[in-house]
C-alpha cells in the first residue's frame, strides 16, 4: 500500500514538473515568436539608423535615417516593409534620408513640433505617447545638442514586445559622453542628461553615432582610477577591433562611467581643482567645465 501511495506521488510530482517545463517553454517560445528585433544600420563614417522590426509581419521603424539607400538595402534585405519614420533632430546626417524614404513607402515621419522639417507628420511634445509594432513609445524633450532635440522611450511594461527599456537618444548621450552644444545651452543639456539618467538603470542607450573609444579615451583622462570604465573601455576596444558596435549600452553602465553623469565624481573635481579650472561648484558649471575640455580634447 505505501508503495503504490509512493509511486502514485512520484508520478504526480513529475507530471506536475513535465507540465510546468512544457508550459514555460511554450511560453518561451511565444515570447520569442513575439519579440520585435532591433538593428543598426551603419550610415557615413560612424552613424548607427536604428531598425526595430517584426519578423513576422515583415514592418520596420527607423530611427534617424541619414540615409536612404543605406535603409533600402536592410529593407531589402530583410524583406521589410517601412511603416513609420522617427527624428530625434534636424542635422542632415539623421534627416538626409528621410523624404526619399517618406516618398517611395509612404511611411508617416513622427518629429518635434517646433522643429524646422517639412517632412514630419505626427509633430511631438514632451510627454507625447504613441505606438507602432505594439510597441509604446514617449517623447522627451531633450535640448542642449540643438534645441529641437527629442527622444523616444519605449518602456518595458507587461506585455512589452522587449525584454528591457529602450531608449533612442540621437546626440544627446553618447556612451561614455554626450553631444556638443551647437544650438544649446550647458543647462539645458545638463537637464537633459539628468532627465535620461533617471531612467531604469537596465534602459538600453541606442545612441545614434559610434563614439564609444574617443569618449572613453577621455573619460579615463578624468577617472584613471575608475575601474568599471577602465574594464568597459577593454571590452569596447575589443568589440571595435572585431567590427561590433559598442552599442547599446545601459543607463545603469552609463552612469558609472560617463563623466557627463558623474559631476560630483571626486576623480573630475580634483582634475579640475588642480587645473583651476572649476571655480564654482553648481552641476551645471561642473558640466560646462567636463563638455569644454572635451571639446578641446
Amino acid at each position: 500500500m505505501m508503495r503504490s501511495l509512493l509511486k502514485i506521488a512520484y508520478l504526480g510530482t513529475l507530471y506536475d514538473l513535465i507540465k510546468t517545463i512544457r508550459t514555460t517553454y511554450a511560453v518561451s517560445l511565444f515570447e520569442e515568436f513575439m519579440a520585435l528585433s532591433i538593428s543598426p544600420i551603419l550610415a557615413f563614417a560612424d552613424n548607427y539608423i536604428w531598425c526595430i522590426y517584426d519578423t513576422v509581419v515583415k514592418q520596420a521603424i527607423v530611427i534617424d535615417p541619414g540615409s536612404a539607400k543605406a535603409v533600402d538595402i536592410f529593407l531589402e534585405k530583410h524583406q521589410l516593409q517601412l511603416s513609420a519614420i522617427l527624428i530625434t533632430h534636424h542635422h542632415p546626417d539623421h534627416i538626409g534620408g528621410v523624404a526619399t524614404l517618406k516618398k517611395k513607402h509612404s511611411s508617416p515621419v513622427y518629429g518635434y513640433q517646433n522643429a524646422n522639417i517639412a517632412s514630419i507628420d505626427i509633430p511631438l511634445i514632451e510627454g507625447d505617447e504613441f505606438e507602432l509594432l505594439s510597441c509604446k513609445f514617449k517623447v522627451f524633450e531633450v535640448p542642449g545638442h540643438t534645441l529641437d532635440h527629442i527622444a523616444f522611450y519605449a518602456p518595458c511594461e507587461a506585455g512589452s514586445r522587449h525584454q528591457t527599456p529602450w531608449l533612442f537618444c540621437g546626440d544627446t548621450l553618447f556612451s561614455g559622453g554626450c553631444g556638443r552644444l551647437f544650438e544649446g545651452t550647458p543647462c539645458q543639456m545638463h537637464a537633459s542628461l539628468t532627465q535620461l539618467s533617471n531612467l531604469p538603470e537596465n534602459t538600453e542607450v541606442y545612441c545614434a553615432h559610434e563614439y564609444t573609444l574617443g569618449n572613453l579615451m577621455f573619460a579615463v583622462k578624468l577617472m584613471p582610477n575608475n575601474g568599471d570604465l577602465i574594464s568597459y573601455k577593454a571590452d569596447c576596444k575589443n568589440l571595435r577591433d572585431n567590427m561590433v558596435p559598442t552599442i547599446p549600452s545601459t543607463i545603469g553602465l552609463e552612469l558609472k562611467i560617463n563623466p557627463f553623469l558623474r559631476l560630483d565624481d571626486e576623480e573630475i573635481q580634483q582634475y579640475f581643482k588642480t587645473k583651476n579650472l572649476l571655480i564654482k561648484k553648481n552641476p551645471v558649471d561642473t558640466f560646462a567645465a567636463i563638455r569644454q575640455e572635451k571639446d578641446n580634447f
